[in-house]
């Protein structure tokens, strides 16, 4: 058994509903599986048994649920890692566009014959 703290108290009173006056004079606390396994085995009425086995049962399907949500975590940290890598991709290409666009955008200063005869053997033009 442990006692929760103000942050946890806060995440509950986000989920459940509060008191009337609008708080706790105390902080609750809470059983952990094998505490609430042991109050369980200390009860010996037909009521604290079945208790126990729902109990038991719950803890079960909290950690399944808390597995399930970590492969699903697993999953979109992969999804969300090769959308980033087509992005980058992506921006990599969209960015050389924009400067090809650019660079077209600013016509190239034509090239002036000079006037008169030149022998410039090297240019065939």
């Amino acid at each position: 058994m442990f006692q929760l703290s103000t942050e946890e108290i806060k995440n509950l009173k986000s989920q459940f509903a509060i008191s009337s006056w609008g708080g706790r004079r105390f902080l609750p606390f809470a059983f952990t599986e094998h505490g609430a396994i042991q109050v369980a085995n200390v009860l010996n009425s037909l009521r604290a048994i079945k208790m126990s086995v729902y109990v038991v049962r719950a803890f079960v399907q909290l950690r399944e649920l808390c597995a399930s949500n970590k492969d699903l975590a697993q999953r979109l940290d992969q999804l969300e890692a090769r959308i980033e890598k087509k992005l980058t991709t992506h921006d990599a290409a969209i960015a050389a566009m924009l400067s090809a666009i650019r660079e077209l955008m600013h016509a190239p200063v034509p090239k002036r014959r000079a006037i008169g005869f030149t022998a410039n053997l090297g240019d065939p033009s």
